[in-house]
């Protein structure tokens, strides 16, 4: 077969018949819809997919290049396999050379491509400027020669790629290195780094950690399958470089990377200060020592994590406990994620206790306002899970309470410490704020007035399995309402030390306020009075009415008598 390139089928395309270059009715027409610029074609997938040919023998894989190269609409293209014999590689070189002219494709993603294709893939990079993220998986090509290749092109400067995503290409510690040095050069456009399960360690995370000094703008770094059990030095030199450049990762994943202790304390400083999300799922080898660390973090005022996963990690109670602690006084974290859906897990009722106790320290007014009032969920959703069906809850050990506070943050995170307090205190005591005088009553009066619209809240409306509590967080009426806020002011006005009240203005705010709790309270005993006269009516009206109804039926019954004699 002639070597054929773009020129070659510029020069034959109004007279090519679709049909004659593709092996049937179903590509020929996927062609046309390419040829013709269809609009709604922006997604093209060679191989599978809703647009996609299915190239073999009879498709002409070089005139599939050439409009696609033509083409200004296709902004994402994806690849799956290619046939790599002697003839397959010709048509290898020709789609590749015609796809190097496209300039609207701003996606490309290859599976399997093979080093073949790998290589032809190269050549064409270096053409196209407009590219901005490239996926790569399931091949061997990329180790280190394929990854020097790809440097070699980054550093040309004319790829400005955002976003590289590389997923089990088996790239190792010399790949990573030599990959480093096309980092660099596109160092300031790079916002997406994926290099899951590529088979490196220590040796291959330093030169890339240097490699990111120059990505002053990434916000996703996905190392995520790699073997880091013995990469403390390169955590740790991740962590430095996240905190040296004030780095604001959107998202950072290290899951199954065979992580332990040392690592995790390595790492957690600038991880959780540096992130939004961090997933250190599957790490099995952290402990609860190693969780320590981490929740010295958690507790930093510079703490930016929200999302935090820790599935799979076996942490049972006394890592619960552990991470309990580190949600004290932390304000960023809403989701700690302890759970995949149908994954057991080793924490029981001990240790689900220091969640509830963190999410609402009911031992004074004081610790519950100063209780965690920002976690939303502890695992993921699991409605689905099958463990029902085996007789195993596993939540069976946690506290409803728990399920309560999760959802009150969730859903009403403005009202969230007030609802707590007014739960769980049903007599807040007054005496602790004396010390301030009446310049603190006001003050009072004024939460209790902010705190009203709680008595209304409503959660679990769509969770009809718990029952404990009604769908109001406060089942209490405005009358009991505002008797607990007289009950509380009365108590304060009346401890206030006599000395206080010398000023003239100070006795009168506290005659205004003693004459507002008479009036209420008198208030009160007449709605009582009237309520109870009301009541009395209504019985009385109900037993004549009773009576009437006897006579009535008695009478009716005289006529019955009368008609059947």
């Amino acid at each position: 077969m002639e070597r054929r390139d773009f020129n070659y089928y510029e020069a034959n395309a109004a007279d090519i018949s679709l049909e004659k270059i593709t092996s049937s009715e179903k590509n020929a027409k996927v062609l046309r819809r390419l040829r013709d610029g269809d609009d709604n074609l922006t997604c093209f997938i060679l191989g599978s997919g809703r647009y996609f040919l299915n190239w073999g023998k009879g498709d002409d894989l070089g005139w599939l290049g050439y409009f696609i190269g033509r083409s200004v609409k296709i902004q994402q293209l994806d690849i799956w396999r290619l046939l790599e014999d002697d003839e397959g590689r010709q048509q290898i070189d020709a789609f590749f050379d015609c796809l190097a002219r496209n300039q609207s494709i701003r996606g490309i993603s290859c599976t399997e491509l093979g080093d073949y294709g790998s290589t032809a893939l190269l050549r064409a990079l270096g053409n196209l400027s407009q590219l901005e993220e490239l996926s790569y998986s399931g091949t061997n090509f990329f180790t280190r020669n394929g990854c020097s290749a790809l440097g070699t092109v980054l550093e040309s400067g004319v790829c400005k790629l955002k976003k590289i995503h590389f997923y089990r290409n088996n790239i190792g510690d010399d790949g990573v290195a030599s990959l480093a040095s096309g980092l660099r050069s596109i160092g300031p456009s790079l916002k997406t780094l994926g290099l899951h399960d590529n088979s490196f360690g220590n040796e291959g995370l330093l030169p890339l950690v240097a490699a990111l000094e120059s990505c002053t703008s990434l916000e996703e770094l996905d190392l995520s399958y790699n073997d880091f059990s013995l990469a403390t030095a390169g955590l740790r030199s991740l962590s430095d470089w996240l905190q040296s450049n004030q780095m604001d990762l959107k998202w950072l994943n290290f899951a199954c990377c065979g992580i332990n202790d040392e690592g995790l304390q390595a790492l957690s400083g600038g991880a959780a200060k540096h992130c939004k999300d961090l997933s250190l799922s599957g790490n099995d080898s952290i402990t609860a020592l190693g969780l320590r660390h981490l929740s010295t973090s958690l507790q930093s005022v510079s703490c930016h994590l929200e999302n935090l996963y820790l599935s799979s990690m076996d942490i049972q109670d006394d890592g619960a406990e552990v991470l309990a602690r580190g949600l004290n006084g932390n304000k960023a974290l809403q989701c700690l994620h302890l759970r995949e859906d149908e994954e057991d897990i080793a924490i029981t009722r001990a240790g689900w206790t220091a969640f509830s106790a963190v999410l609402c320290d009911t031992s004074s007014v004081n610790n519950t306002y100063l209780s965690n009032h920002t976690v939303q969920e502890l695992w993921c959703d699991c409605d689905d899970h099958d463990d029902e069906d085996e007789g195993i809850d596993p939540f069976r050990d946690i506290d409803e309470d728990i399920v309560l506070y999760l959802q009150l943050n969730k859903e009403h995170p403005q009202y969230a410490a007030r609802c707590k307090i007014l739960m769980n205190h049903t007599h807040i005591d007054m005496v602790p704020f004396l010390r301030w005088g009446l310049k603190c009553l006001p003050l009072a009066v004024g939460w209790f007035e902010r705190s009203k619209p709680c008595t209304t809240l409503s959660i679990y409306e769509n969770d009809p399995d718990l029952r404990r509590r009604s769908s109001q967080v406060l089942d209490e009426s405005e009358e009991v309402y505002q008797s607990r806020i007289l009950t509380a002011l009365y108590e304060f006005v009346r401890g206030v030390p006599r000395k206080v009240l010398e000023r003239r203005d100070e006795l009168a705010l506290v005659a205004v306020y003693d004459d507002k709790i008479a009036m209420v309270e008198e208030e009160n005993k007449r709605l009582r009075r009237d309520n109870k006269r009301l009541l009395e009516n209504v019985e009385e009206r109900d037993e004549k009415i009773a009576q009437k109804n006897k006579r009535l039926c008695s009478i009716l019954e005289s006529v019955r008598k009368s008609l059947d004699d």
